[in-house]
């Protein structure tokens, strides 16, 4: 696929998940709900394999990096994500999320030795200003009631260890790995770190009595995992984590437009100002627009 596919296809599932995630909370642990979700995930990629007599043997290297990306991206990122959620409004969430960029452009530096493209800088900067622009509105509902620190910094650790994820993925890729063989591996290495802290926190292991949550974990599980998390990495490997990291700026606003379908979310000019500015970003970071400043740099 095109990179201009593979972008769309991570924002289109990916800015569907955001409701069908509703209807997983209840009953079940936010861990179990994860772990069960990449469980199922894991299963289908693991038939895929069989079916398509795809090998399953990988360097030992390439293991050790894959438990790592089991750990950060499918443990630690999901975990402290789903528990700031408990202390503020997923409106901070969406507008934090551009930290992913900066931290996935300064952290392929370091680890990786790659440059740090200042286009991607930028178009980070635009996204961030867009996300609080669409988002305002909902900021009248943040207050020190929130324990707004402390989820800022359970979001902060968790964008933190989505980007080492991302950036590591770029290392293995970068090896000639199979993305599909990558992520089956790397889900099964973060169940068992779930599994392990679900049974040591104690949580119940308990299925769900309501249809629409197995509806809801088929769908998460196929799309929003085995589906969207193979164009995300594929997407790694043709453009960066970098680059590929504005999907996480796109794919709210697909959210919204959904939300406004069925949910009766209204707009606001701000919002429809935002999603312009978030729109410029992603064509800055793609490269699609060249402005002035980096022409003098790249020429000087």
């Amino acid at each position: 696929m095109s990179n201009s596919t593979l972008f769309i296809v991570c924002v289109l599932i990916w800015g569907s998940t955001w409701i069908t995630i509703n209807y997983q909370l209840g009953e079940v642990a936010p861990v179990l709900s994860v772990a069960y979700r990449f469980t199922l995930a894991a299963i289908m990629l693991g038939v895929f394999c069989v079916w398509r007599k795809l090998s399953f043997k990988l360097p030992g290297h390439i293991h050790l990096k894959m438990v790592a990306v089991g750990l950060s991206l499918y443990t630690l990122d999901y975990s402290f994500l789903y528990e700031s959620q408990k202390y503020i409004v997923s409106a901070v969430v969406a507008l934090m999320s551009s930290c992913i960029i900066y931290i996935n452009v300064f952290l392929r530096r370091l680890l990786l030795g790659k440059p740090i493209r200042m286009e991607v800088l930028a178009g980070a900067t635009f996204g961030l200003v867009g996300m609080f622009l669409i988002f305002m509105p909902e900021f009248e509902n943040v207050s020190s009631e929130n324990l707004l620190t402390l989820g800022i910094s359970l979001a902060l650790i968790s964008f933190f260890f989505a980007s080492v994820g991302n950036v590591i993925s770029e290392r293995i890729l970068d090896h000639g790995t199979p993305v599909i063989q990558m992520n089956f591996w790397a889900m099964t290495y973060g169940l068992c770190f779930l599994y392990s802290y679900a049974w040591i926190s104690g949580e119940a292991f308990v299925l769900p009595s309501r249809p629409e949550y197995f509806a809801s974990l088929i769908y998460l599980a196929l799309f929003g995992s085995v589906l969207a998390f193979g164009a995300y990495m594929q997407l790694v490997k043709q453009i960066g984590s970098d680059k590929a990291a504005y999907v996480v700026l796109m794919y709210p606003i697909v959210a919204l437009v959904l939300s406004t379908l069925f949910e009766g979310y209204e707009w606001h000019l701000q919002a429809l100002f935002g999603v312009i500015i978030v729109l410029i970003g992603n064509a800055v970071a793609m490269g699609k627009i060249k402005l002035a400043w980096f022409r003098r740099r790249q020429a000087g």
